[in-house]
């Protein structure tokens, strides 16, 4: 089960930076990524970060990306 906490902050803009960089060493760009703001508004806060949306190329460099990593 996951655990969330209310200093849940996680840095969540160093996270969703790091996650920007080991995408483009992958050659792949979300030009939506960024931190979902909304999810801050309720008094029960959870860092989230917004993957947005991509086309069919950028979604088959990360498919290719993440089976490499896999080690399919």
């Amino acid at each position: 089960m996951l655990e969330h906490s209310r200093n849940h902050d996680d840095n969540v803009d160093d996270c969703t930076e790091d996650l920007r960089a080991a995408l483009a060493a992958n050659g792949i760009t979300l030009p939506s990524l960024g931190t979902e703001l909304p999810a801050y508004a309720g008094s029960y806060r959870l860092s989230l970060i917004a993957l947005g949306n991509c086309n069919t190329a950028t979604a088959r460099k990360l498919t290719t990306a993440l089976r490499k990593a896999a080690g399919e």
